[in-house]
């Protein structure tokens, strides 16, 4: 990573040893070592791993709205946005069937925790639960778009989790298809007028 700070760096290598080791799991040594620097560096720039915990979270939020501006640009239709959502399933499937949805195991494990920085995690959900809802608004769906956007959550989320507990590629892409089945007949009841 030529011209990244040594800040951003640490940040990155956080972001990735939370997603497959789990917070709790990972220490100032493993980041350390990912990174490169000695432990005095590191306290350098952050104090805690708390502090670095909020670094993540803030990175995965500016991440996700990043790729839902993505998103919105790329998709003509408000189904072809939502349709790039559930994609994401079979995007990251390698991933998503190691070590689960980063967003739904890390909100899980400071659930679990009772961590302080729970809520901040959540966020990400509210995010995408935003986005979502706004599409399925522009899809005509406006009564009862908070709900649509909740059982696709619901349902991706359902979905990554068994990726992770069954390593069946077939099922999720079945799911997948289902998924974006549903999301057209949904557009179809609804048909956007020009």
């Amino acid at each position: 990573m030529p011209g990244t700070s040594t800040r951003d760096r640490i940040i990155a290598a956080a972001d990735d040893l939370f997603y497959r080791q789990g917070y709790e799991h990972t220490s100032f040594a493993d980041i350390a070592e990912a990174v490169r620097i000695s432990r005095g560096n590191f306290y350098h720039h952050f104090k805690s791993k708390d502090e670095i915990l909020d670094a993540v979270i803030g990175l995965r939020l500016a991440d996700t709205a990043s790729m839902l501006r993505e998103w919105e640009s790329r998709g003509r239709r408000p189904e072809d946005r939502i349709g790039s959502f559930i994609d994401i399933l079979i995007v990251n499937l390698a991933d998503i069937s190691r070590y689960g949805c980063p967003v739904g195991t890390l909100s899980a494990e400071l659930t679990k925790l009772d961590h302080s920085a729970r809520n901040g995690a959540n966020r990400l959900f509210t995010l995408f639960r935003s986005w979502l809802r706004q599409q399925f608004a522009q899809m005509g769906r406006t009564e009862n778009a908070d709900e649509l956007a909740m059982h696709v959550l619901a349902r991706s989320q359902g979905v990554a989790t068994l990726a992770a507990a069954l390593d069946d590629e077939a099922f999720v892409k079945r799911e997948v298809e289902q998924m974006h089945d549903w999301l057209r007949s949904c557009a179809d009841e609804f048909p956007v007028r020009s």
